[in-house]
């Protein structure tokens, strides 16, 4: 089966490849120290410190294969050559709640780099692929567990980072 491609932005991409680099490069050598100390400590079978340096080291050896997943199936978004007239990943949206008569502003992102906090949706979540195709003065409907939510799209630009 072949694996799900990752749509990242030229963003997410560097963002991703930085903290690669630092799991193999940096954290690793310290949890490997941490692990070598607790092993001087002599008895292991109750060596809190022991433990807790191995879970470290298999949190990060998850994380640095994810991140290898992540970017071994890779899409990049060329940011600059998004089409303006309709949104679609690598936009950034200004959105009307009409309403809550609320404007909101998105980017439109691949789904690992979501992150709500940063205003950054996926164009697999309700919001985001409702609003992927839809050009400006358009309204969309969501459908959500909380009824039907319309938004109008005010603007489309391109990302800034």
């Amino acid at each position: 089966m072949e694996e799900k491609k990752n749509i990242l932005t030229y963003e997410g991409l560097k963002r991703y490849e930085q903290e690669l680099e630092e799991l193999k490069v940096v954290r690793r050598k310290e949890v490997a120290q941490k692990i070598k100390e607790a092993r001087g400590q002599g008895d292991l079978s109750e060596n809190a410190e022991y433990d807790a340096a191995k879970d470290e080291q298999r949190d990060i050896e998850a994380r640095i294969e994810e991140l290898e997943t992540i970017l071994k199936n890779a899409e990049v978004i060329d940011e600059d050559e998004v089409d303006l007239e309709t949104i679609n990943i690598g936009c950034r949206v200004r959105i009307r709640d009409v309403t809550a008569k609320e404007d909101l502003e998105y980017k439109i992102v691949g789904s690992s780099e979501a992150n709500s906090m940063e205003n950054k949706i996926s164009n697999e979540s309700p919001v985001g692929r409702a609003l992927i195709g839809a050009k400006k003065g358009e309204t969309v409907a969501v459908e959500a567990p909380g009824g039907v939510f319309k938004y109008k799209v005010l603007s489309i630009e391109r990302s800034k980072s």
